[in-house]
């Protein structure tokens, strides 16, 4: 009698076990990924808009079935900034079983780069300071770093200078983030870049510039490189108009032409500096949504889509977020594809196999990401852009800074 009732017990267990398979199976798998960054607080500029662009690509996969039944969960904390925030983050992201991170400020890349190591994970900040990469394995910068792209501007100033050596200052952030290309730029002169760095302004709280121009001025400098954000360049271009300081045409004699890496330019600028941003030239790797691509057609469908607003949508750090959160979603959908397990190994894997043939072209980038185990930066070519009319317009083509290479 028993065991005729273990016989039937066991052939119910198999029978429920059957049924609920396929129940488990359609529920597909979540890999977990975590982004800490500046949503509030110093930065915050760039890094809000960021945080959406990251969040509604991660929606639009799981919404759409990019990885069909398997979805993504991106944990977005906001640190205001703060490298102790991000660590406690961090530790709690890996507690959690994430498989990717995604990190934003140089301060606390750096300071969490022994971290990434020991716990083996790949990381992409939102942070472009070259030094990110030196002595790690994990780091990987989605697009080239603010010493190319201070550099590449250097190149420009070169090039199109009319009469002798040009005379240069640049205008920082009081931190790694905005001292990280002066040495690079400083190097690329010793190396044959024929240009003079005058001076090196790291700015403060004060809101008027106007002892410093003047200054500037008063030494020959007739361009201005800036490695910073977007609300202390808005105040120095108004303080540059209201002395009738900006150049009208590139390099005019007796005025100053003003120039910047990623983070201080875009829409962002304009809609702070209104016609004072007029002939501000500007480098990135990313796309304007103002020139029609089908990038740009895919970020405001995105934006309008999640119902953000036409400032966010046309964001240049909404397409920031964007596009790392396209290069997550690529690596895992290539781990997949290739019937391996989606841990933090296989994602790393995958991430330095992203080359040659294997390039990966998001539509946001003005060219291909290219990562191996040896280059763990993603875009390598930067586009140059200008205000002119109220709006970033394509100067030349896409291109990579010749002197950038020279001083690796």
């Amino acid at each position: 009698m028993k065991k005729k009732s273990m016989i039937g017990w066991m052939s119910l267990l198999v029978a429920v076990t059957m049924l609920t398979l396929p129940v488990q199976s359609l529920a597909g798998k979540v890999y977990k990924l975590g982004l800490s960054l500046a949503i509030t607080g110093p930065t915050s500029d760039a890094g809000n808009p960021y945080s959406k662009g990251v969040e509604d690509y991660f929606n639009f996969v799981n919404d759409t079935k990019i990885l069909g039944d398997d979805k993504i969960e991106c944990t977005i904390r906001d640190d205001q900034y703060n490298n102790d925030v991000t660590k406690r983050n961090f530790e709690d992201f890996i507690s959690q079983g994430i498989v990717f991170y995604l990190n934003y400020s140089t301060g606390s890349t750096l300071a969490l780069k022994k971290d990434f190591e020991e716990e083996k994970m790949a990381v992409i900040p939102a942070s472009f300071h070259a030094g990110n990469l030196i002595d790690s394995h994990y780091i990987f910068l989605p697009i080239a770093s603010y010493s190319t792209q201070a550099i590449g501007l250097g190149e420009y100033i070169v090039k199109n200078h009319k009469g002798g050596t040009p005379k240069v200052a640049m205008f920082i952030h009081p931190s790694a983030f905005g001292r990280g290309p002066v040495e690079d730029l400083q190097k690329a002169v010793a190396a044959g870049l024929k240009m003079e760095i005058v001076e090196v302004v790291e700015h403060g709280k004060d809101l008027d510039n106007t002892a410093m121009l003047q200054r500037l001025l008063s030494k020959g400098v007739q361009y201005v490189i800036s490695q910073t954000v977007q609300s202390p360049v808005a105040t120095m271009l108004k303080d540059a108009s209201g002395l009738g300081l900006v150049a009208k045409s590139f390099g005019e004699a007796g005025k100053i032409t003003f120039l910047g890496c990623h983070y201080t330019g875009g829409n962002d600028l304009i809609a702070l500096a209104g016609a004072s941003a007029e002939n501000f030239y500007w480098t990135t790797s990313y796309i304007v949504t103002n020139e029609p691509s089908p990038g740009a057609t895919a970020q405001l469908e995105l934006a309008k889509k999640y119902n953000r607003d036409e400032k966010a949508a046309n964001s240049h750090n909404y397409t920031n977020g964007m596009m790392v959160a396209q290069v997550a979603t690529e690596v895992i959908k290539r781990a997949k594809a290739a019937g391996k397990e989606i841990t933090k190994v296989t994602l790393y894997e995958e991430l330095q196999a992203m080359n040659g043939d294997k390039a990966f072209s998001p539509g946001t980038t003005v060219g291909p990401v290219t990562y191996s185990k040896t280059d763990h930066t993603g875009v390598d070519t930067l586009q140059l852009y200008v205000v002119g009319g109220g709006v970033f317009k394509s100067v030349g083509t896409p291109f990579i800074p010749v002197f950038a290479e020279k001083i690796k």
